[in-house]
């Protein structure tokens, strides 16, 4: 369907030349994590302010492909405002939409969050076309692990509660 690629092209372009949540949160009362591909040398650094279980605010900052900063900036657009709880929910939708193995069998992933709904991934469908080049799945998915990371660091139980 060119059309549809056409537009997920599009997608992908739009965020990597023009980044959602762009910049920096100070640390502390915000969450920082930083996230590095070493084969193809993406970083990326996930700020995130998490107020009662809840993301208030991300930002994110470093340097990459087009996948890897198109990734970190919808991922951004995905989990801001959500609890930490839709937001790993998200997290694990999207990293099953990468998952070769899944999409090989019949081409969809079906996630669901903690009360049973299905997860609609939006616009981040766009980048579902990255399985087919196992190498650029890593630069896909550092955002979301990096974002894990910091969701850990948030909620565990060293955090200051605000």
């Amino acid at each position: 369907m060119p059309g549809l690629e056409d537009l997920y092209r599009e997608i992908i372009l739009d965020h990597y030349r023009n980044p959602r949540n762009n910049g920096t949160l100070e640390v502390p009362p915000a969450h920082h994590a930083e996230g590095f591909n070493p084969l193809c040398g993406d970083e990326v650094a996930v700020y995130l302010d998490v107020d009662d279980g809840r993301v208030t605010d991300v930002k994110i900052t470093g340097q990459g492909c087009s996948i890897s900063k198109a990734s970190a900036s919808m991922m951004s657009v995905a989990v801001k405002g959500k609890s930490v709880a839709e937001a790993r929910a998200i997290t694990r939708a999207f990293k099953g939409m990468m998952s070769i193995h899944e999409n090989e069998l019949d081409g969809t992933t079906t996630e669901t969050d903690d009360d049973g709904a299905e997860i609609k991934l939006g616009d981040l469908e766009a980048l579902r076309g990255v399985v087919k080049f196992a190498s650029r799945i890593k630069c896909a998915t550092l955002a979301w692990n990096t974002l894990g990371i910091g969701l850990d660091d948030a909620t565990s139980e060293a955090a200051p509660q605000r």
